[in-house]
């Protein structure tokens, strides 16, 4: 069994989320009462037909028998019927709680778990273990209500017919609380590595299905059918495993109760013939040891839903118990003519602890300014893009919006202000109207249209038969990578953001397209303060300033000009990238200037 208060807080907790419908349930508990009481009347009618009707012949209390015995069958079986409603909607409703609380959770997560886990992982708490719930929010209250009634009720006539016979039976009931506490710890262990192993199925068939281009590229199909497949094995392991344990246990217990009916058959039997006891009371004594049978083995039964589920709600509540790496301010600050200046002041970053990606970074970007990142891979860029967003908090230093601190901003509203066009831009499976309007439900067909346009994407939509409703595939697979980064950059601009944030958006671009999507960037950032990150340099030469980063430092700052001839790390990098070096790199940059 459960061993401890501590044990049981995980399964407590869960049942908190049917607080809302307590009417339902304490209705449902009624009726599960009722029906378990009429359930254990029939073997009292079975001693009066035996007595009363085939010893001493009484026939006139046969008719009656018989009649009782439908009136309660039918009053069980719809008592039964609205308990099992009940309980089955509270359970779903309750789930569905629980499941939105998850995924609202998941998707506020801190940016260091999200990248810590895989994606099926957490589908699989959201799906999976959520669904493994529902049996321990309402099956086992139902199990536990109905079969408890049922036992205490049986025992109650066990004592009544004849408490030596019931006091006998119970010598070996040590034994099976002993059998039950023994298994519920190795339940417990096995349920948690099945669920696990579930989660790692997950994972791996999300991981390969989000990236089947790949696989099949490097023919790899055979391997990752092999991963699958090994994966899968530990599944069945684990759950059988949990099968063999819940099965020992539930026979166990059968074959104990099982000998005590054989030792009550022995007993009664003698006091049968004595005259000490009824034939009807022996018929209905071992009637009712027959019924008790089953809510032992239903009980039985619970104790391993509980530890599966138990481990469900640990690995649930491991999620939702996540601290939040960016708290929301109590009393928070809404920008509501947000112009767009920003503003670090001595900013230290660490995704771990004292290993610094960013050592006192400070600037300021003027409201409608352009500032360009750059600087080698980790030297910091993504990350102050990151910190802009607010996806993390600076370890040291502060961030300034408008003049206000970004933690004291409303964080929602803020980001509805700021627009981002990424490396890799991911489209959602619906229509180029929803993929542009995406996050703005408020955004008009006009207001969409603009944007596409100002995106130079619009000729190309119009073109389509169904237009801005035509449906674009999963993460736009069916969409050329300038497409796409356009539709990004339509998505950016739709808000009308006062901040716009472009991630080496062109980075993945043949030069052709890459030519054709600057222009749509150039007239998506103008008016706006732009953060423009850029793996090549020839895409910032037109840069208000270049901020040049080394080891989470500003190395140098300055326009293109300034920059190449002060031939430092700017210089040094452009004129590599430009396939220059030496005196002809020199030439080169001046004519650049």
């Amino acid at each position: 069994m459960i061993r401890s208060s501590r044990d049981y807080k995980p399964y407590l907790r869960a049942l908190k989320y049917c607080r809302p419908y307590s009417a339902r349930i304490i209705t449902a508990l009624i009726c599960m009462a009722l029906s378990a009481i009429f359930a254990i009347i029939p073997p009292w009618l079975i001693k009066n037909v035996v007595d009363d009707v085939l010893i001493k012949g009484d026939s006139s209390r046969l008719n009656l028998i018989a009649i009782a015995a439908v009136v309660l069958s039918l009053l069980k079986v719809s008592f039964g019927y609205a308990y099992n409603y009940l309980m089955a909607w509270v359970g779903q409703k309750s789930v569905m709680d629980i499941r939105l609380a998850l995924y609202d959770k998941t998707q506020n997560l801190p940016m260091r778990v999200i990248y810590r886990k895989r994606t099926g992982e957490f589908l699989s708490r959201v799906t999976n273990d959520v669904t493994a719930l529902q049996d321990i929010i309402s099956s086992v209250i139902v199990d536990f209500v109905v079969q408890s009634v049922t036992f205490f009720g049986i025992l109650a006539f066990l004592f009544f017919i004849n408490w030596k016979l019931t006091l006998a039976t119970f010598a070996i009931l040590p034994l099976t609380v002993l059998a039950i506490d023994r298994a519920s710890e190795k339940l417990r262990r096995v349920s948690d590595e099945m669920q696990e192993q579930l989660a790692q199925l997950s994972a791996v068939a999300q991981e390969v299905m989000s990236a089947v281009r790949i696989m099949r590229a490097f023919a790899a199909e055979k391997m990752e059918l092999e991963r699958f497949r090994k994966h899968s094995s530990n599944n069945f392991r684990a759950i059988m495993r949990a099968t063999q344990t819940s099965g020992a246990l539930g026979g166990f217990i059968e074959v104990l109760l099982y000998c005590a009916l054989a030792l009550i058959l022995w007993l009664g039997g003698r006091d049968v013939l004595k005259g000490e006891l009824t034939a009807g009371e022996l018929v209905a004594f071992l009637t009712y040891l027959g019924l008790l049978v089953q809510p032992v083995r239903t009980i039985s039964r619970v104790v391993s839903v509980i530890q599966r589920g138990v481990a469900s709600a640990i690995r649930i509540f491991e999620i939702m118990d996540e601290p939040d790496d960016t708290p929301r301010s109590g009393n928070p600050i809404y920008l509501r003519d947000m112009k767009g200046e920003v503003t670090f002041d001595g900013v230290y970053f660490a995704y771990e602890k004292d290993r610094f990606v960013l050592n006192g970074i400070s600037f300021r970007a003027a409201p409608g300014e352009k500032i360009a990142l750059a600087g080698q891979t980790g030297a910091g860029k993504s990350t102050i893009a990151d910190l802009i967003l607010r996806f993390y908090d600076p370890t040291k230093g502060n961030i300034l919006i408008d003049g206000a601190g970004l933690r004291d901003i409303d964080v929602l509203s803020y980001r509805r202000k700021i627009g981002v066009v990424p490396q890799d831009p991911v489209l959602m499976k619906g229509s180029f109207a929803y993929n542009i309007s995406y996050g703005m439900e408020n955004a008009s067909a006009d207001d969409i249209v603009k944007a596409a346009e100002t995106a130079g994407i619009a000729d190309f939509i119009s073109r389509l038969p169904a237009g801005y409703d035509t449906e674009i595939g999963e993460r736009g697979v069916t969409l050329s990578g300038g497409q796409r980064q356009r539709i990004a950059i339509a998505r950016a601009v739709v808000r009308d953001p006062a901040i716009l944030i472009m991630d080496e958006a062109t980075s993945s671009l043949d030069s052709m397209v890459e030519s054709q999507v600057q222009s749509a960037m150039a007239a998506a950032m103008t008016g706006r303060t732009s953060i423009v990150i850029a793996h090549r340099l020839s895409t910032i030469r037109d840069a208000d300033r270049i901020l040049v980063l080394e080891a989470g430092r500003i190395a140098e700052a300055g326009n293109h000009g300034e920059l190449m001839r002060a031939r430092g790390i700017y210089h040094s990098l452009y004129s590599i990238q430009s396939g220059q070096s030496g005196q002809s790199g020199g030439r080169a940059s001046a004519s650049e200037e």
